[in-house]
């Protein structure tokens, strides 16, 4: 029996699979079997995955017809012989240690799970992403308390930079959503972190995550299937935080947990609510005047709305609020009062129940 099983599911992905397959075979850990598992793909991943299986034994290779990424994770699952878990996406890849230093950190630790900082690579150029300062084991109660902190990063939510132990996953049957089309790894951390008792924090970037961008209605959901799954992700979260604490820690922590529902609504690219959709890393708006000719009144406005955007963001840093936060401050300031939440929600470009959240969110926190 293989120590790791690592897990890679392709759905045309002839152009950056040999890359994430040779980042896996040029492991300095050895002790481990690749499954590929080709979802239906219609160009060359099948021959390269084929090709790959001939010339080393520890590739295992899976031809299944198309039936998304949750189905295909799920019969790789039912595959796996290793005593760990390790995921990865085609389009990315691994350090030639990343194997390694999750075993060393998981045995020597006697971890459940690991979790390692990342690099964001976004047009060729890299970024190290991580979100728990110190390096370390953290019991369940401590893992959700940093969690909650943060929950729209891909560090918590993703399922790549992580390590798990197959004897859980099997033992309480924990599998990924087939009914989601996103955000199902996410749910798969949360059911997999109520059955752990310690968590290692492994300060070292592993992996090599390859943005790419992308939405629900990009992906032709109809809006009714959108808000339905957004909901039940907020009830698996709720639910995850009232069996981790007792009430009395819930409700110590209810701050950090309800800014579960505003950390979605903060960027204007992804959709509110969206595990995993939140930038990874801020980006501050650029702004200079430059000389405008009298009738030039478009620049004019372009140029003021950059220049309020930047100053919200230096009054957000100065005072430890996010932009939106600063936002309804300034809608109050000007308007004293809120007449109708319809217009208020617009003036944020939020979705109404976004803006109500961000509204009690404020409150909580002694506004």
């Amino acid at each position: 029996m293989p120590k790791v099983s690592v897990i890679i599911p392709a759905y045309n992905a002839e152009k950056v699979l040999a890359r994430c397959l040779d980042s896996v075979l040029a492991q300095t850990f050895t002790d481990f079997e690749l499954l590929v598992m080709d979802d239906g793909s219609k160009d060359g991943t099948a021959a390269l995955c084929d090709a790959y299986a001939a010339k080393d034994a520890r590739v295992r290779v899976v031809h299944k017809q198309n039936s998304g990424v949750s189905d295909t994770r799920n019969q790789a699952l039912n595959l796996a012989t290793g005593e760990y878990l390790q995921f990865l996406d085609a389009d990315d890849w691994i350090t030639p240690e990343a194997t390694a230093l999750f075993v060393h950190a998981a045995e020597e630790n006697r971890a459940d799970l690991v979790i390692s900082d990342f690099y964001r690579v976004v047009d060729g150029w890299t970024a190290r992403k991580g979100s728990i300062d110190e390096e370390g084991v953290l019991s369940r109660e401590e893992f959700a308390a940093c969690m909650a902190k943060s929950p729209a990063d891909y560090y918590y939510g993703v399922i790549w930079n992580k390590f798990y132990r197959r004897e859980l996953v099997g033992k309480y049957k924990l599998r990924m959503d087939e009914k989601l089309r996103w955000c199902e790894d996410f749910i798969f951390n949360l059911e997999y972190i109520l059955h752990t008792e310690r968590i290692f924090v492994l300060r070292a970037p592993t992996y090599y995550y390859v943005k790419t961008e992308g939405s629900l209605v990009q992906q032709g959901l109809e809006i009714g299937k959108i808000v339905n799954m957004k909901m039940n992700v907020i009830e698996y979260y709720t639910a995850f935080y009232k069996k981790v604490f007792s009430e009395e820690e819930y409700l110590a922590h209810r701050p950090e947990i309800y800014g579960f529902l505003i950390d979605y609504s903060h960027d204007d690219a992804v959709i509110p609510f969206l595990p995993g959709s939140k930038r990874l890393g801020e980006e501050k708006a650029f702004a200079n005047h430059a000389p405008l000719s009298a009738d030039d009144s478009w620049a004019e406005s372009y140029y003021m709305a950059r220049l309020i955007r930047r100053y919200t963001e230096t009054i957000a840093a100065r005072f430890d609020l996010e932009r939106k936060e600063v936002e309804v401050v300034q809608f109050l300031v000007n308007f004293r009062h809120i007449e109708n939440m319809q217009e208020f929600a617009e003036y944020l470009n939020l979705l109404p129940i976004a803006a109500a959240a961000l509204l009690e969110y404020l409150a909580i926190k002694g506004y």
